[in-house]
């Protein structure tokens, strides 16, 4: 670390701007490759048939997209814009992201007579968002193209997510915290990693430290539920109530027999059980760091399932694919539950702005939620000093006022979409 930081900013900047053209390089392979339909696109897949054999210069990044352009006749006219343009994205993103973070501390506020926060601190927020932010571009880009996420993506990131909070505690979204003294009642604003914990603790009402009885079993049993409940969800099964829970139950269970998916699910569950008892067991920053990843996973995951539900019962058809819903639970893993709630209600507004320009410039009226899902996490992490520190922390204070208001917004959205549907079968 002390050998990166004695570096002058400009080198690093240029070294993390090359870093992120081979970067984008590995992600848009990923796009091409990781799709349900692979497609045979870039360097690395063998030339069509009839066409210019490979240079070694089609490996370079944005150099080769130029080159391959002499491919257009094969997978269409103006194929490599995108990719190249995503290789120069990517580029200039880090150095960017690195500059603003590392040296501007976009994500921390500078008050007077504040301490800045580690160098430690901020390369390891650094490597979380970057992280997170290649994932989503991957899964982005195969939503545009054929409607689907991966889970080789989301399931995978998750897990990614839940390794880097054991290894990296301190990579979560700062959270601005206030500790009231006792004697004088002064307030005191202090600045933490959002842990759940930290989240807790900006209740009304004085200071809240991190419930004892979660660093005890029923802490170990929240997160085994939580981990077990995911591996569940993502298993590949048919299940049906229409005839009754009990029959509801033996299909389920057939049909995982009959899929033979299981074992990766189950495979995974053990290994993420065994993590989670070892930091248990070591307790601590990193139990709490984990936990609140877990915590974040759920909540995050289980709002879009509740949306997904909600609105496919209200219109009547499949309103959200499933791959929307783990994307936002990788999305809660990395960046704590506050942040996926302001993701929840921004995506929306990302939606209609992006959804009609798609429609105003090629006339597609079909919406892939799941890329606005991931534009409004970069804008949560982009603009977390002010949406936390100005809008959020106050409405987080509200305590079990919140779980109440997001019912009633389910609630209402699932009469506005009923209603729409009576509109829609009426006269349409």
């Amino acid at each position: 670390m002390d050998v990166i930081v004695s570096m002058p900013i400009e080198v690093r900047l240029a070294l993390l701007g090359l870093a992120g053209l081979l970067l984008g390089r590995q992600l848009n392979r990923a796009i091409y490759q990781l799709a349900w339909l692979p497609r045979p696109v870039g360097p690395w897949s063998p030339p069509p048939a009839a066409a210019p054999p490979r240079h070694r210069l089609d490996l370079v990044p944005v150099v080769g997209w130029w080159r391959l352009r002499r491919e257009s006749r094969w997978h269409g006219r103006g194929y490599w814009i995108r990719p190249l343009l995503l290789e120069l994205l990517v580029g200039v993103g880090c150095a960017v992201l690195y500059w603003g973070e590392i040296e501007r501390h976009w994500l921390w506020p500078t008050w007077p007579g504040m301490a800045p926060p580690t160098n430690a601190v901020l390369h390891a927020q650094f490597l979380a968002h970057i992280i997170l932010l290649s994932l989503m571009l991957v899964a982005t880009f195969i939503d545009f193209d054929e409607q689907t996420i991966p889970d080789a993506i989301t399931v995978s990131g998750a897990v990614a997510g839940l390794v880097l909070a054991v290894a990296l505690p301190r990579a979560a979204l700062p959270t601005i915290v206030e500790l009231w003294g006792e004697p004088a009642q002064v307030c005191h604003v202090v600045l933490t990693s959002s842990t759940l914990s930290r989240s807790w603790r900006t209740g009304l009402g004085g200071p809240h430290s991190w419930p004892e009885v979660l660093d005890q079993t029923p802490g170990l049993v929240l997160a085994l539920t939580i981990i077990w409940s995911s591996c569940l969800a993502v298993l590949h099964k048919t299940c049906t109530l229409r005839r009754g829970l009990g029959m509801a139950m033996a299909f389920m269970v057939a049909s995982v027999v009959r899929h033979r998916t299981w074992p990766l699910p189950a495979t995974l569950g053990c290994g993420l059980s065994l993590l989670a008892v070892s930091t248990w067991l070591i307790g601590a920053t990193r139990w709490e760091s984990l936990l609140s990843a877990l915590v974040g996973l759920a909540f995050a995951g289980g709002l879009i399932w509740s949306v997904r539900i909600i609105a496919g019962r209200a219109l009547g058809v499949e309103a959200m694919g499933f791959g929307d819903v783990t994307l936002m639970a990788m999305i809660g893993t990395f960046l704590g539950w506050q942040a996926a709630f302001l993701v929840f209600f921004l995506a929306p507004l990302t939606a209609v702005v992006i959804a009609t320009a798609q429609w105003l410039l090629t006339g597609e009226r079909r919406i892939a939620f799941g890329p606005y899902l991931c534009l409004a996490a970069v804008i949560v992490v982009l603009g977390w000093e002010g949406l936390w520190s100005q809008w959020a922390h106050p409405m987080f204070s509200l305590g079990w006022f919140i779980p109440i208001i997001l019912g009633a917004c389910l609630l209402l959205m699932g009469g506005l979409l009923w209603g729409w549907r009576l509109v829609r079968d009426t006269f349409f």
